[in-house]
């Protein structure tokens, strides 16, 4: 050990650093009052090891705490005498700057702090992995693109030519039914690797990545492109993230939290569906992947693409705004591409043929179209919206939802064996959970109960018995998801975002109980329906091949008219539209505030103070979690789209006052919640 490093140990004979002597920190202190970078001296002894990025332990209010090292400087502004960096906890710089940047632009965005937005993006040091030798870089194999792909859409080629340009293209692009969109994403990350630039696509879960893994390998090769997910074990995930820190790999995919990889030169950000609330972080301060990659793409001026086969009101607003461009294609390739799609009820001749048909669960078109798909040799899909076995009740003659007399809650067998209302099990309310000994429906008298939204379980056994002799496969709701499935005639029972996908696509798509979609109460709960229907009829073979779309809703609501032309970008205007005309995001920033009522009157009175022009919606009253006794409410603060990052501020300050004063009743604070009910 050298003598520089044994006079280390005594902090009272520590001499500062030579030269830039003075260390900008920040701190692993989750306080919005000190959400700022902090100066430390830093000692002779660490100054070969303190450069920028490190993870250091600093003294910060009498105790040792974790931080980055942001930058050395010469001198500090601060006038007092500064404390000494402790600890370098280890060489390896895991913060580039412009991470950092990016997690300070996402932290003011949603009114969050800075070191909250670092535990998303640097995942936790495994020190063995970095002790591993690292494997050499190879240059990145140069590989043929063809264009043919992306020649069905208008500026397809374009936005080739861009990337493989190193221009800064943003696009939103509309993916045409039964596309290979894993070929097509790949396909753009190639021609950004032949420019010598990076490339980072955040997809929703696990079986997007490997799709998309696989896909860029056989491109790039195996050692081209590398999988950041959750899945993986805290070595195996460090070790990688320390890949493409290192330069060593210059393509990630992954889920969410790969929004933040330190990607060098970067070239190219995707995301694909960015509607799945999977890419919307549960954790403070909860920023969704498509702003976040937006930021990025604008603070280093890589190209942008957000993908779909549907389309989101917020990606519309990007091509309105006239930042991005669409990349969409003609009415002729999408009629051609797309199944035949039809509600049940949608002509007199239907109706005439099953009268009840708008009113059972599997009307007659859709027996016909799953035996036409079976006899052809080819699997049929069935959506079903709830897992489970039987959700709740409902009245056997009039379909009112059966309600306990006490509290009005819903009606439901705590049993999965109790298939009717005829079984020695009673029926219990599922909020107060008292039995039910003589129900009797208030809207027509009727004493019979029935299933009034049946789960994927019991789905699977009534198309087990409608259909002798046919395979019935599961994937989701309770049975493990599939990733495939065989092309051969068998029934597939899937929750929406569970489907298998199949080589040859399905023969057809049965869509049920598309008023359980439709009846949550959420803002977006329309766009969220046809993004959940669009993605099950994506699968399913062009009409020119027999491929048939049944839906179980009624044939003139606007979603249905959208599903059935396939006019994902059409219907997100109209959403637009009509969030501008009642005042909610995207058109609007908003925020949620929730807490006690004493502490969101507080920080609401706060922003009205800051904000004149602000408008709050509440407070309302939430429900108590179990357990909870403590009245808790929300406010909805609303604020032109110009004013938000003001409100942003303003939040950000609110809290700011609260720390600093040790408020004992926390608020949580959401800018543009992704549910709005």
């Amino acid at each position: 050990m050298s003598t520089v490093a044994r006079r280390g140990r005594n902090r009272g004979e520590w001499q500062p650093a030579a030269q830039l002597p003075v260390a900008r920190v920040a701190v692993d202190v989750p306080l919005a009052h000190l959400d700022r970078p902090f100066d430390y001296r830093v000692p002779a002894h660490l100054d070969a090891d303190a450069v920028p990025g490190v993870r250091l332990r600093v003294r910060f209010a009498g105790r040792l705490v974790d931080g980055y090292l942001l930058e050395r400087v010469a001198e500090s502004a601060h006038a007092g005498r500064l404390a000494w960096v402790e600890k370098v906890v280890s060489a390896e710089p895991v913060l580039t700057s412009e991470v950092a940047a990016l997690c300070r632009a996402v932290a003011d965005r949603y009114a969050g702090v800075l070191a909250d937005v670092l535990r998303l993006a640097v995942p936790p040091r495994h020190a063995r992995v970095e002790g591993e030798t690292p494997k050499e870089a190879e240059p990145a194999r140069q590989a043929e693109v063809t264009p043919a792909g992306w020649a069905r859409y208008a500026r397809g080629a374009a936005l080739l030519d861009a990337l493989a340009g190193g221009r800064a293209a943003h696009a939103v692009w509309q993916a045409l039914p039964g596309e290979d969109w894993p070929q097509r994403l790949a396909e753009a990350v190639a021609a950004t690797v032949n420019a010598g630039r990076g490339a980072l696509v955040v997809v929703p879960d696990q079986r997007d990545v490997d799709a998309l893994h696989a896909a860029c390998a056989q491109l790039l090769g195996a050692d081209g492109v590398v999988a950041l997910t959750a899945d993986l074990g805290p070595a195996e995930r460090y070790r990688r993230w320390l890949a493409v820190r290192r330069g060593q790999v210059g393509v990630v995919v992954g889920t969410r939290s790969a929004a933040f990889a330190p990607v060098q030169r970067l070239g190219l950000l995707a995301v694909w569906d960015d509607g799945d609330d999977l890419h919307a972080e549960p954790r403070a301060p909860y920023p969704h992947v498509r702003d976040v990659l937006v930021l990025r793409a604008h603070g280093v001026g890589a190209a942008l693409l957000v993908g779909g086969f549907a389309r989101t009101a917020e990606a519309h607003l990007l091509v309105e705004s006239g930042w991005a461009r669409e990349v969409v294609a003609d009415r002729m390739a999408v009629r051609a591409a797309m199944p035949r799609i039809a509600p049940v009820g949608d002509s007199e001749a239907q109706l005439a043929r099953d009268p009840v048909a708008r009113a059972a669960r599997l009307p007659h078109v859709a027996f016909e179209a799953a035996r036409a798909a079976l006899s052809a040799g080819r699997p049929v899909l069935v959506q079903v919206p709830r897992s489970g076995y039987l959700p709740w009740l409902a009245c056997g003659s009039c379909r009112e939802t059966a309600r306990c007399r006490h509290c009005a809650g819903p009606l439901g067998f705590t049993g999965r064996a109790a298939g009717d209302a005829g079984g020695a099990e009673l029926p219990h309310c599922r909020w107060c959970g008292r039995p039910e000994t003589a129900f009797r429906c208030p809207a027509c008298g009727s004493r019979r109960l029935r299933a009034g939204v049946v789960g994927a379980g019991r789905t699977a056994e009534e198309l087990g018995r409608a259909f002798p002799g046919t395979t019935v496969r599961a994937s989701g709701g309770g049975a493990p998801v599939l990733a495939s499935a065989a092309e051969r005639p068998e029934l597939v029972v899937a929750t929406p975002g569970a489907e298998p996908r199949v080589p040859g696509g399905y023969g057809a798509a049965l869509l049920l109980d598309g008023w359980a979609l439709l009846s949550r109460p959420d803002l977006r709960v329309a766009e969220e329906t046809l993004r959940r229907w669009l993605a099950a009829a994506g699968l399913v073979v062009p009409h020119g091949t027999g491929g048939r779309v049944v839906v179980m809703a009624d044939p003139e609501l606007p979603v249905v008219q959208a599903l059935v032309r396939w006019d994902p970008a059409g219907h997100a205007g109209a959403e637009l539209a009509g969030r501008a005309e009642v005042g909610f995001p995207p058109a609007v920033r908003m925020a949620s505030i929730e807490g006690e009522p004493a502490a969101v009157a507080e920080v609401v009175d706060g922003l009205l103070a800051d904000l004149p022009a602000a408008e709050v919606l509440g407070p309302v009253e939430l429900e108590p979690e179990r357990g909870d006794t403590e009245v808790r409410e929300r406010a909805l603060v609303r604020v032109p789209r110009a004013q938000g990052k003001a409100l942003a501020a303003a939040l950000h300050a609110a809290q700011a006052g609260r720390t600093a004063r040790k408020a004992a009743d926390p608020v949580r604070v959401r800018l543009d919640p992704v549910e709005i009910g």
